[in-house]
């Protein structure tokens, strides 16, 4: 019976063993190949930087009556228009104007990495069973995965910065664009499919006239997600070096400071409730506009 006392101590020193194991393994490929993550990652750091630079270089007239447009064009709402042009008066009447375009910056960057990646990844999957079933646990675990553990590897691996950020922040916004847009493809209507088959119509073209146009209300579902999801970690990523509205609100999270936080805190929700807004409204009138047709 001396194993069953001494099993304990043995699976601890085993997976004590594992774990720096584990841990060695990592800082010696991030000795051998950070510099060249590094490298590859420095045309979406240039990106970011020069979107950064544009819209704080922009007179903010100019920036309210941009956004005011395509919040327009999005929902057809003079109430959400006039929603979008108060928030971002009071926004800068409050001195979060800088912090706001840098935030702005880093969501729309990472958002339209997420799409670029995503609705590719989720035609794949539409049109495979196989790869479904070996991309969705990785969804899983990107999606339940704690926010803070994202930032472990990443920060070993690229330091501190605004691309490590960035990193995290799409690994973390990803999985619904993916989901949305392999269920809106899955979705389309099978007699609509038989009829393009039908007609004689190439893979591609059935993909970009028929299954693509049937699943945009989906698609933008997708990207609504997407966009909260960016939105939520804007806080988490100031950690490791992001500006824009999340270091003010860690700052007041040290410090203490109640009305720095709430005010910072409630301009990004007024930024997630704004693309929330557009975004949905948007969505519904292409799901009507595909039904009337």
């Amino acid at each position: 019976m001396d194993w069953l006392t001494e099993f304990p101590s043995l699976a601890r020193g085993e997976l004590r063993n594992f774990r720096k194991g584990i841990d060695e393994a990592f800082r010696n490929f991030t000795e051998h190949y950070g510099e060249g993550f590094e490298s590859f990652f420095d045309p979406l750091l240039s990106f970011l930087v020069w979107s950064e630079k544009r819209l704080l270089a922009t007179p903010w007239p100019v920036i309210i009556a941009v956004i005011a447009t395509l919040a327009w064009l999005g929902s057809r709402s003079k109430r959400i228009v006039a929603g979008v042009v108060i928030s971002l008066l009071l926004i800068g009447y409050l001195g979060m104007w800088e912090d706001t375009m840098r935030t702005l910056s880093i969501i729309t960057v990472c958002t339209l990495v997420s799409i670029v990646i995503g609705i590719p990844v989720g035609i794949l999957m539409s049109r495979s069973n196989r790869l479904q079933a070996l991309i969705t646990p990785v969804l899983d675990v990107m999606q339940t995965m704690p926010s803070f553990v994202y930032l472990i590897p990443v920060v070993m691996l690229l330091g501190i910065g605004k691309v490590p950020g960035m990193i995290a922040v799409i690994i973390y916004a990803l999985p619904p664009i993916i989901r949305l847009t392999n269920l809106g493809i899955r979705e389309v209507d099978r007699e609509l499919v038989e009829a393009a088959n039908a007609f004689g119509c190439t893979p591609w073209q059935k993909l970009v006239h028929v299954q693509l146009p049937l699943a945009l209300p989906s698609i933008f579902a997708g990207v609504n997600q997407t966009i909260m999801m960016a939105l939520s970690m804007v806080v988490i990523a100031s950690m490791i070096g992001v500006t824009g509205l999340g270091q003010p609100v860690l700052k007041a999270i040290t410090n203490q400071y109640f009305s720095l936080g709430l005010l910072n805190g409630l301009a990004i929700v007024a930024i997630a409730i704004i693309f929330d807004r557009v975004s949905q409204r948007y969505g519904l009138r292409l799901q009507k506009y595909r039904q009337n047709r």
